[in-house]
């Protein structure tokens, strides 16, 4: 883990209240796998206090790290108004990341909102082996548009709730059909999203004992564990306890979460 100054490079507007930020941060760069993510902070005052968590959309060779984001606060307000050339401090990389397909085996990925942003990253390491990338959002309005992301030849198949692109109804509604296409040898899965998406996930993964990972978000406000703030319960095979989102994840085995009690 590193705590480095970072200089920006770009900070683009992909869409409303959607944002893609690359910044020099080599060391971190060269650390980082798929899953993880950096603690920024957004300014030098008291306001706001605490350090962002924001997933790691992607690296680059050069030493830049990518990062994919949606204004819903102060901290990310701030943020989309900064500029090339200036300087964030950013803490990483932190937790642990995706266990990524073993030879031979193939992957599917379903992300829900801005849920896409790590999985872009995973994308982009394992697209020989990507068997689909299915994402889903409200509306076509709440779309990221995907040109340009650090995601390899992968190609998205879209959900929206109100049918305003691709398929109309939920990604889970996605994934349950492109199971459909494995009869034999079924492919790991992995998700990221709202809680409701990745609990639909662990059921139909669960039903068809197919292994699934599943990157959680959870307020944070150290990213070490040393807060307890992002405590969530863990049952199955390691018995019941607890885990901290930021240290023990943000990625965890589906089967291994307490769905019932988040």
């Amino acid at each position: 883990m590193l705590v480095q100054a970072s200089k920006i490079t770009f900070n683009r507007k992909l869409a409303e209240g959607a944002f893609y930020m690359a910044l020099e941060s080599p060391e971190i760069a060269a650390a980082a796998v798929p899953g993880q993510f950096v603690m920024i902070r957004v300014g030098n005052g008291l306001d706001p206090l605490l350090r962002r968590p924001l997933s790691l959309c992607g690296v680059h060779e050069d030493g830049r790290i990518f990062l994919l984001y949606r204004v819903v606060g102060s901290g990310t307000a701030i943020l989309s108004q900064m500029n090339r050339g200036e300087s964030l401090s950013v803490f990483g990389p932190l937790g642990k990341g995706f266990r990524l397909p073993e030879k031979g085996e193939r992957a599917l990925l379903v992300a829900g909102g801005m849920g896409i942003a790590p999985l872009i990253f995973l994308a982009g390491k394992i697209s020989a082996v990507l068997s689909g990338f299915y994402a889903g959002y409200g509306s076509s309005r709440d779309q990221v548009p995907l040109v340009d992301l650090p995601m390899g030849d992968a190609k998205v198949s879209i959900a929206t709730e109100d049918g305003s692109a691709g398929h109309r109804g939920l990604v889970t509604d996605l994934l349950e059909a492109g199971l459909v296409r494995f009869p034999d040898g079924l492919p790991k899965v992995y998700a990221c999203g709202p809680l409701p998406m990745l609990k639909a996930v662990s059921i139909i993964t669960g039903k068809k004992n197919i292994p699934c990972q599943v990157s959680l978000e959870a307020s944070m406000a150290c990213g070490v564990g040393a807060c307890q703030g992002c405590a969530v319960k863990i049952v199955g095979n390691r018995g019941a306890g607890y885990g901290h989102v930021c240290q023990d994840g943000p990625v965890f085995d589906a089967g291994l979460v307490d769905w019932e009690v988040l």
